[in-house]
């Protein structure tokens, strides 16, 4: 049994920390942090109606915006990354040649960075709680917004609000819930979650964030205690609680209209391990490794696929010689500059993917 209540005082200590570090910044918002509950009275939208249980919306602690999403932060050069250790993990984004990290140090204490990288207006959205780190695009109805941290949570999982209308987003549901975007769905572009040395290997010209954020924060510290690790400790109520695997086991999930499977990090031990598979009626391909710490999906486009060991940035090659990195874009062969179609998928905590897309299946094992 997940101990929920237990763990609020937790949160609220840490929301309290968040805050109090917030009012050393200078201009920074000083929010109250409130008690945990019920939080859909917010912001311009409180009454209008959600696309989820209102009742089951609540009120994180810091506030809105008392979690300071970024905007177009400072990059640096992996060398001036001394912060970065080789296993810390980081949220990657390549468009036009452009490579970025988004170290989890980081998103950890500001959950959404805006950015612009190549021709893409993106938004790196990340809750804690889940363990969940998607690229969203900022342009709606073919307008650029940017995106703001909410101070709501649902299924203990992110809310974003866009800037634009002040409309309310669901994280993993992928959709606007609440204002007049409601209904709105999230154009996600693709990341790839892996360690910050894996990253460097595939992407050596790449970027990284820098600390130098305009927020005094402690990069260095996880504010969030033995959360990562304590498959008991959930902090706000969630739906739809699952025991088939341990409740912080990271997962990959495959989004296909409003199904998911799952597919455990841990299936993919060792080298890379490649898997054909069907769901919803699509032919995929998912490809990861436990060891360099990243899974992807796409689908075959009917081409046979198989798995490319020691050649990063190649992961996998086809039967005519194309060779495809973590993107699935075909790097060298016949068909460089194109790229296997993209599936809805991102990694996350188990007890999460359930909670949102409750009995999905799991792959327990890999052939």
């Amino acid at each position: 049994m997940l101990n929920i209540n237990c763990m609020k005082p937790l949160y609220l200590s840490i929301a309290l920390f968040v805050t109090l570090a917030a009012c050393q910044d200078s201009g920074s918002p000083s929010p109250t942090p409130q008690t945990p509950g019920p939080g859909a009275n917010s912001g311009n939208n409180a009454n209008r109606d959600w696309l989820i249980p209102q009742a089951q919306v609540f009120d994180g602690g810091p506030g809105k915006d008392g979690i300071p999403a970024l905007e177009n932060p400072e990059r640096i050069q992996p060398a001036q990354a001394s912060y970065l250790e080789p296993q810390d993990l980081v949220v990657g984004y390549v468009s036009d040649g452009e490579a970025v990290a988004y170290p989890h140090k980081i998103l950890d204490w500001h959950e959404i960075i805006n950015d612009k990288v190549g021709s893409d207006a993106v938004a790196i959205t990340y809750c804690p709680l889940t363990g969940t780190g998607i690229g969203w695009s900022r342009v709606i109805n073919n307008e650029e917004t940017t995106f703001g941290v909410s101070g709501l949570l649902y299924n203990t999982n992110l809310i974003p609000y866009d800037r634009a209308t002040d409309s309310n987003w669901s994280q993993m549901r992928l959709d606007c819930v609440n204002g007049e975007l409601q209904g709105e769905k999230v154009v996600t572009l693709p990341v790839v979650e892996t360690t910050w040395a894996t990253w460097q290997q595939m992407y050596p010209n790449t970027k990284v964030i820098s600390t130098n954020t305009g927020f005094s924060r402690n990069y260095q510290r996880y504010p969030y205690g033995d959360y990562r690790t304590n498959n008991a400790n959930i902090i706000f109520p969630v739906d739809n609680e699952d025991d088939r695997l341990p409740a912080k086991d990271r997962v990959l999930g495959i989004i296909v209209g409003r199904q998911a499977k799952i597919y455990p990090v841990e299936l993919f031990n060792g080298t890379p391990r490649l898997v054909v598979d069907s769901f919803a009626g699509k032919s995929l391909v998912v490809i990861g490794s436990q060891e360099q710490n990243f899974i992807v999906a796409y689908e075959t486009d009917g081409k046979t696929l198989e798995a490319v060991d020691n050649a990063l940035p190649i992961i996998m090659r086809d039967e005519a010689g194309n060779e495809y990195d973590a993107f699935g874009y075909a790097i060298s062969g016949p068909d460089t500059g194109n790229h296997l179609t993209p599936v809805v998928s991102y990694i996350g905590y188990y007890f999460a993917w359930q909670a949102f897309y409750p009995g999905s299946p799991i792959v327990f094992g890999l052939e």
